[in-house]
């Protein structure tokens, strides 16, 4: 049994930013999703218009989240994000981005904002418009580029481990349950000896095992069961298994076999989150924040009452 609560253990921690310190660890904060593309897995089309993506944005905060993740390419399995020639060039994933993050910033001007991106120009670019985190999928592995532009605005980071390019993960090799952990492990550890090389500092990282990306199905389970591990690395974990694959795929007999659809991901999705809350998780990036806060509020309460 000690072995165990030691698993859900979290400690209280300050997350340096650009202009401002954040604390983890004290309770659950909900990292909302806005995806400005046009073909994303979950939500693809449906906020690629600006206003549209501003006006979702604004509907997530009022519903509880602590802080937005806006994305303008997306990382899919099967895209050429991070490939030579990727589908969305700077200019476009520009284009897309900075007026939704300056519209937003208009209207709420001290929202906290994140920006998924891999690529060191838009990067610099959401800096500069006001943007406080860069959440980069690769762990700077894909843009060498990007963790020195984050060492010069001082600004938070997330880490993510993502094994292989989004066209290879379909037909990567499995990986045996007890290798999944070691090979997270070990990429963070990677990413983060490259943001320390930069002069980022540890206060400002956050890691992120990379649901989904590289791992193929039942490795995510895997990998999820013994997530409090990477606690070791010595900074908090960001979850995002918000209607991921390997959800779906769980849920097959009770779809005829097949996986089960994207919008029908939300109650797997919310399971997932729990448990990646029980184990270390002190961020959880979301589709649907209204729930996901409810769900942290009663997952903490579980957690300060041990």
């Amino acid at each position: 049994m000690d072995e165990l609560q030691a698993n859900y253990k979290r400690t209280v921690t300050a997350w340096r930013l650009r202009t401002r310190a954040f604390e983890l660890g004290r309770r659950t904060l909900v990292m909302g999703v806005v995806n400005i593309t046009p073909d994303s897995f979950s939500d693809g089309g449906f906020f690629l218009d600006s206003e549209a993506a501003i006006a979702r944005s604004l509907q997530l905060l009022d519903e509880g989240a602590d802080l937005l993740d806006l994305g303008a390419e997306s990382t899919r399995p099967g895209s050429r994000a991070g490939g030579d020639g990727p589908a969305v060039s700077v200019d476009e994933e520009q284009g897309r981005l900075l007026p939704v993050l300056e519209g937003i910033l208009r209207a709420r001007p001290d929202s906290l904002i994140s920006v998924d991106t891999y690529k060191a120009e838009t990067a610099r670019a959401a800096l500069a418009a006001g943007a406080e985190i860069i959440n980069d999928v690769s762990g700077f592995t894909w843009d060498s580029a990007l963790a020195d532009a984050c060492a010069e605005a001082q600004c938070g980071v997330v880490l993510s481990h993502t094994r292989g390019r989004p066209e290879e993960w379909k037909t990567q090799p499995m990986l045996a349950p007890d290798d999944v952990l070691a090979t997270v492990a070990s990429g963070l550890e990677d990413s983060f000896r490259r943001a320390a090389s930069a002069g980022i500092r540890a206060e400002a990282i956050i890691l992120d095992p990379g649901y989904g990306f590289g791992k193929r199905l039942d490795e995510n389970f895997a990998l999820l069961a013994r997530q409090a591990e990477l606690l070791r690395l010595g900074r908090p974990l960001l979850a995002g298994v918000s209607r991921k694959s390997f959800l779906g795929h769980k849920l097959a007999p009770l779809f005829a076999g097949k996986s089960a659809p994207v919008d029908a991901r939300e109650t797997a999705s919310i399971a997932a989150m729990v448990a990646a809350i029980l184990h270390g998780a002190s961020l959880v990036r979301v589709h649907t924040v209204r729930a996901a806060v409810e769900t942290a509020r009663i997952t903490d309460a579980v957690l300060e009452a041990d």
